[in-house]
C-alpha cells in the first residue's frame, strides 16, 4: 500500500464495496427502502400536499423514513472489518483513501435508493404534488432534498461505524441516534432554549424544513411552526441544502479523524 497512490488506494478500496455489495446481495437494501417509503406514503393520507398539517406531518415521516435507511446503509460496514482496517493502516493504508472511497459509495447506494423513494412519493401524491418547487421542478426538488438527507444520514451511520469497534455496538447505538433525529425535529415537541439549539444539530430539522419549503406548506396555513422555518424563498431552500452539505462535510471528516485512531485499540 506505500507505493499506491491516494487515487490509487480510493479505488482499490472502492472496488472492494462493490464486490461486497455483490457478494451480500446489497440490492436488498433497495427493496426495503422502497417497502419504507410504500409503508410511510399509505399511512399520510389523501391530504399530503394539500394541508399544512397532513403535509407536515407526512414530510416527517418520510424523513425519518430516509433517515433510517441512510444510517442502516453504513453503520456496520467499518466495525465489521475494523482489524483489517487496523492491519492495513500499519503498512501503508491511508485512512484518508478509504472514508474517501467509502463515501462515494454510499453515495451511489443513495443515489439509487433515493431514485426510488422520489418514485413513489411523486405517484404515491400524484394528484396534488406541485408542478414546481422553489428551484426546480418539484419531483426533481423532492429528489434533491431526499438524496442529501439519505447520504447525510447514511455519513452519520458511517461516523458511528468508525467510532465503535464491534457490530453489535454499531446496533446497540443505532436506536439512540435515530430517537434523537426524531425527537429533536421539531414535530412531537415544541423546542425551546438549549433543545432548539441541539435541533439545529440534526439532520431532521434541516430535512424536514427542506422537504416543507418544496410543498411550500406556508400557503397552507400554520401548525405551531414559525414563517421563517419554511420560508418559501430561493436562498432559504439553498441554505437548508447547503446545511446539510455541511453535515456530509463534517461527517466525512469526522470518520477520518475517528478512524485513524484505529492504532490506539487494545485489543
Amino acid at each position: 500500500m506505500e507505493r499506491i497512490s491516494f487515487t490509487g488506494q480510493v479505488r482499490v478500496y472502492l472496488g472492494k464495496c462493490f464486490r461486497i455489495f455483490q457478494n451480500e446481495k446489497g440490492w436488498k437494501n433497495f427493496i426495503a427502502a422502497g417497502l419504507i417509503a410504500a409503508i410511510v406514503c399509505c399511512v399520510t393520507g389523501e391530504d399530503m400536499f394539500v394541508t399544512f398539517a397532513a403535509t407536515q406531518k407526512g414530510s416527517f415521516a418520510l424523513v425519518c423514513a430516509c433517515i433510517w435507511t441512510g444510517i442502516f446503509n453504513s453503520i456496520r460496514s467499518v466495525c465489521a472489518e475494523r482489524a483489517i482496517v487496523k492491519r492495513e493502516h500499519r503498512t501503508g493504508m491511508k485512512i484518508s483513501a478509504y472514508v474517501t472511497a467509502h463515501v462515494l459509495y454510499e453515495a451511489a447506494v443513495c443515489l439509487a435508493e433515493c431514485a426510488i423513494i422520489t418514485a413513489i412519493v411523486c405517484l404515491r401524491n400524484i394528484a396534488n404534488l406541485p408542478a414546481f418547487g422553489i428551484l426546480l421542478p418539484a419531483f426533481l426538488e423532492l429528489f434533491v432534498d431526499f438524496y442529501l438527507i439519505l447520504l447525510a444520514a447514511d455519513l452519520l451511520g458511517l461516523v458511528v461505524s468508525c467510532v465503535v469497534r464491534t457490530e453489535n455496538a454499531a446496533m446497540s447505538a443505532m436506536p439512540f441516534v435515530l430517537i434523537l433525529q426524531m425527537v429533536l425535529a421539531g414535530v412531537i415537541f415544541e423546542l425551546e432554549g438549549f433543545m432548539s439549539f441541539l435541533s439545529a444539530l440534526t439532520i431532521s430539522r434541516w430535512g424536514l424544513a427542506s422537504i416543507c419549503v418544496t410543498a411550500n406548506v406556508n400557503k397552507m396555513g400554520f401548525f405551531y411552526s414559525s414563517e421563517n422555518d419554511f420560508a418559501y424563498t430561493a436562498a432559504h431552500q439553498l441554505g437548508l441544502w447547503g446545511t446539510m452539505l455541511l453535515f456530509i462535510i463534517v461527517f466525512t471528516l469526522l470518520c477520518i479523524g475517528f478512524l485513524g485512531l484505529v492504532d490506539r485499540d487494545k485489543r
